[in-house]
């Protein structure tokens, strides 16, 4: 039993659909802050399997405690944290109290149950400003906001904690730019309220919902001017965290791993990719540089490729087509809601 925390949010439910797929058995923990109950059955739905379902926040530690007495879980993938730049800025202490909070937790009821493997959802965040590219794990690190700290702080207590028991296994995920959706287009990526991430907002201009995609800067030293990101098929990503579960079984320790596609794709040419492989209309518009971004970051893979033989195989087209078939079941399900007058979701 893998017990997923978060388990019902963008990364969270695709990992968890890639978990069942892969034979195991999954208990969703989620407090529903970020995510849909509704989310459940779609992963049924695809996996053929419905995982087992606890709604609660990790800070309620009496029912965390109940939790691993009744499941006794095996190993543990940690999604639970908010993950919002502009928003960790205005309520720094929200964040430090769920993203640290949470995990001192969930880490501290692992150790009174026994259970050592560990999956940590971290972020490319916590490179900064890298000096050179592409981004190695043994890059020095730094934070720029209070979503970037909260990760690089865990990531301290996790080293911290192996250290006083060599028995744990962590493998520290950190993820580039997850875009994308399942193939079946029942599962991504559903911000509440104005998109942060670039996907989704791009996916609300090509369906109408909003006039125009702001593309921040036109002159970066760069290919066309545009940021270049490492842009990560989220069903690539999932797979890598089954992986990861695989690799805790024959290694003990702490080891961080890349999850990225190992070369930098711009935001024109994302925006272009998007237009050829769905044939839908992009409008967008230069607009000035935005305050903290970087003009290129992308990762190195190729110590998940060597050590857990894993490596990301869908490409850009594929990102852009699944996402759109998404976009294209939020549509109809809002239509249907319309149609028969269910207040929307």
């Amino acid at each position: 039993m893998i017990l997923v925390t978060g388990g019902l949010g963008f990364i969270g439910s695709h990992a968890s659909v890639s978990l069942l797929n892969a034979g195991y058995d999954v208990l969703i923990v989620d407090d529903l802050s970020n995510s849909s109950i509704d989310v459940l059955d779609r992963i049924e739905a695809i996996a053929g399997r419905r995982p087992l379902f606890e709604q609660m926040s990790l800070l309620d530690e009496t029912r965390l405690a109940d939790i691993f007495q009744r499941h006794h879980p095996s190993a543990v993938m940690h999604f639970a944290a908010f993950k919002a730049v502009a928003e960790s800025i205005q309520t720094p202490l929200a964040y430090y109290n769920n993203n640290i909070g949470g995990t001192l937790a969930l880490l501290s009821r692992m150790q009174i149950a026994g259970v050592r493997s560990f999956v940590f959802s971290s972020s490319a965040t916590v490179y900064g400003s890298p000096a050179t590219l592409p981004i190695k794990e043994n890059f020095p690190r730094s934070a720029t906001n209070p979503y970037g700290r909260s990760k690089l702080i865990v990531e301290d207590i996790l080293t911290d904690l192996v250290a006083s028991d060599p028995s744990w296994r962590i493998a520290n995920l950190r993820y580039f730019n997850p875009v994308g959706a399942h193939e079946s287009g029942l599962l991504g990526e559903q911000p509440r309220g104005t998109p942060n991430n670039l996907m989704p907002y791009l996916l609300q201009v090509a369906a109408g919902q909003r006039a125009r995609l702001d593309v921040f800067g036109s002159d970066y030293p760069t290919k066309d001017g545009s940021c270049v990101r490492d842009f990560i098929h989220v069903v690539d990503l999932a797979e890598g965290h089954v992986a990861a579960i695989r690799y805790l079984k024959e290694h003990v320790g702490m080891t961080s791993f890349n999850l990225g596609v190992g070369r930098g794709i711009s935001v024109l040419e994302l925006c272009e990719a998007f237009e050829r492989s769905t044939g839908q209309s992009l409008p967008r518009q230069v607009a000035g540089r935005r305050a903290g971004d970087v003009a290129e970051c992308w990762a190195d893979a190729d110590k998940a490729s060597a050590e857990l033989g894993w490596q990301a195989t869908r490409g850009v087209e594929v990102m852009c087509q699944d996402a759109w078939r998404w976009q294209c079941y939020l549509d109809r399900r809002e239509d249907s809601r319309e149609t028969s007058g269910e207040p929307a979701k």
